[in-house]
Parts: C-alpha cells; sequence; structure tokens
C-alpha cells in the first residue's frame, strides 16, 4: 500500500536552510531574484534588501533603546544632584529645632514639591513647644503607625493635610512615617502635596520616597535624643 507523499510546509523549508547555512552561497542568484513585501508599504523588494531594511529596523531599536537609558542615566545624576543638596543642607543645619523646617523647605526647593509638612512626636523636652511637636492627634500618630510604606493617593481629608500652608490645593498625598532608625518605632510623619491629582498616585513606586523618609528621619533624630541629652537653642 502506498501511502501519499508528506506535503512540504513552511516549516520544512525553514528547517532545510537552517541545516544547509551555505545554501545562499551555493545559489547567490536567489538572493537578488526573491522578491518580498517590504513590510512598510506596497513595493516589492528583494531578500537581500529585506533582509538589509530588517537590520536597520533593529538597529534603529537599539538605538532607540539605548537613547532611553541614556536619558534615563542624565535624570538619575539630576536626582542624585538633588538628593546631594538636600542632604547637605540638613547636615549644615546647626540648630537641631531648625531641622524639620530644613527638610521641608529643602524638599520643595530642591524637587519643586508645591507643599510639604512634618509633624513630630516623642521629642525632647526642649522642643515639647515647638509647632512641628504640636497638634497630632492619637489617631493620626495611629494612622502613621500602619504606614510601612509610604501612602500615595487622593487626599482623602486626612489630617495631615491640615499641616500644610494650603490644604485646599493639596489634591494627592504622600505621607511617609518617620523614625530615627529602621528598628524604632514611628516618630513623625511627613506630608507631601500637590494640586496635581496624579503627581501622588496609588500606582506609583514608592522607593525615592522611602529613602527621603529615611534620611529625615535619621536627620530628625536628634530632636528625639533623650531628655538628658541637651538640644541646641
Amino acid at each position: 500500500m502506498n501511502s501519499e507523499p508528506h506535503p512540504i510546509t513552511e516549516d520544512d523549508i525553514a528547517e532545510f536552510l537552517l541545516d544547509r547555512p551555505d545554501f545562499f552561497e551555493r545559489h547567490a542568484e536567489l538572493l537578488a531574484t526573491v522578491q518580498l513585501s517590504s513590510g512598510h508599504d506596497t513595493r516589492v523588494i528583494s531578500l537581500q534588501e529585506r533582509q538589509a531594511q530588517m537590520l536597520r529596523d533593529k538597529i534603529k531599536g537599539l538605538e532607540e533603546r539605548l537613547a532611553e537609558m541614556i536619558r534615563h542615566g542624565q535624570d538619575n545624576l539630576v536626582i542624585a544632584g538633588k538628593m546631594q543638596a538636600w542632604t547637605c543642607r540638613l547636615l549644615q543645619t546647626v540648630q537641631a529645632r531648625d531641622l524639620p523646617d530644613a527638610v521641608v523647605d529643602g524638599l520643595v526647593s530642591e524637587f519643586q514639591i508645591p507643599q510639604a509638612a512634618i509633624r513630630l512626636w516623642d521629642v525632647a523636652e526642649a522642643c515639647a513647644g515647638e509647632p512641628f511637636a504640636t497638634g497630632v492627634s492619637s489617631d493620626a500618630k495611629a494612622f502613621a503607625a500602619t504606614l510601612a510604606t509610604p501612602y500615595c493617593g487622593a487626599n482623602d481629608a486626612f489630617e495631615a493635610a491640615g499641616w500644610l500652608p494650603d490644604a485646599a490645593q493639596a489634591q494627592s498625598l504622600a505621607l511617609i512615617a518617620l523614625r530615627t532608625d529602621a528598628q524604632s518605632p514611628v516618630a513623625g510623619l511627613l506630608v507631601l502635596a500637590s494640586p496635581d491629582a496624579q503627581r501622588f498616585h496609588s500606582g506609583m513606586g514608592t522607593e525615592f520616597l522611602e529613602h527621603l523618609g529615611e534620611l529625615a528621619g535619621a536627620a530628625l533624630s536628634r530632636l528625639h535624643a533623650p531628655a538628658h541629652v541637651a538640644v541646641a537653642a
């Protein structure tokens, strides 16, 4: 019983060519005679032209990726420069009770954040009456303690928005819990605000904000000194 011949498929042809890499060396005339769609319009081009076009497209894609990487690198350098300038400002703040203002003013000026405010609790006795250490409810403290990562999203009538210079303009917020170190309990809350409802949104990454919180918390640890350690006037 004779079986019908197996029809040649595209996969068979592809496998044949892959198994014989010298095929087009032995049949070089095919490179010029085989006609293909250009892929960009209705023109018909040779196999050689099509291959060259594919290589150009690939190179263009790689160039675009490289340009994007360069842009990201430049953006990261700019951000790193701003972070360094802000950190230097904190290090150069001589009086401990001036640090909260230095944190807020530096964030507003260096990172173009429209509004920012800060509140601390459990501060040293010498600073207990300062504006940054007053006007915080137990509910706000309890909420801050739940923030494993910064909250980013709409201003849903948060108490912290009331600490801002113009709470009515705060459409989106970032709320960052402050600790003196990674093992310490939350001892403050930093609030960043924008009139742009999408500036701080729930889908954004928070790693950068976490770094800001860590640096701010470390700098502000001077205000949480034990009662027997004097805080500069």
